[in-house]
């Protein structure tokens, strides 16, 4: 879950090609891996929704919509479920692509566990499959992800995921999100 306690700034992470992946993380017994179908869309903004990355799941539906439903056969590909032993879908990452000066790059989305679920290993996994993932359609090349300073445990899983923070001036487009400002923030409370 966010921990808005400490000041906001955005932290962009890189993942360099050639970087030995880590090792695999096991899902709980009873827990599996499962990739997008019709209807996950529910889904995924619940799970959004309960970390608090929006106000609402009408919210967190339109962004999905307007987002990821134009592409959906690499939705099917790319967005990737945890779900427990009732098929209840408890965790999310999507390995998709953004822009960064005009140029398509893969980046790690939109990462969440539910907070119910939290503490069990699935934040680990999930990234750590979704890593893998992203490999196998990308193949091994850099890729990205944004996180902030309210995200200060997923970030110690993307470092163990071979992810550092990236101060490349292209991706921080806007002065709110500053690779320094963000490090010393965590650092100062004591996170980093």
């Amino acid at each position: 879950m966010l921990d808005k306690t400490i000041p906001y700034a955005g932290l962009y992470m890189c993942r360099k090609a050639g970087t030995p992946l880590a090792t695999s993380c096991e899902l709980p017994e009873g827990y599996r891996f499962a990739l997008f179908s019709d209807g996950d869309e529910e889904s995924w903004a619940a799970i959004e929704t309960s970390v608090l990355e929006f106000d609402s799941v009408f919210s967190a539906l339109l962004h999905f919509k307007g987002k990821f439903m134009p592409y959906a056969d690499e939705l099917r590909r790319r967005c990737l479920f945890i779900e427990d032993a009732q098929g209840e879908k408890v965790a999310t990452a999507t390995a998709w692509w953004s822009d960064v000066e005009g140029r398509s790059c893969p980046w790690l989305h939109w990462v969440a566990a539910d907070p119910r679920y939290q503490g069990l290993g699935l934040g680990k996994a999930i990234v750590s499959r979704v890593t893998q993932l992203m490999l196998e359609i990308e193949g091994d090349v850099d890729f990205y992800l944004h996180t902030q300073t309210w995200s200060y445990k997923a970030i110690s899983i993307y470092m163990k995921n071979g992810f550092q923070p990236a101060a490349d001036k292209r991706l921080y487009k806007d002065k709110r999100d500053n690779c320094r400002k963000a490090l010393k923030i965590l650092r100062k409370a004591g996170k980093f």
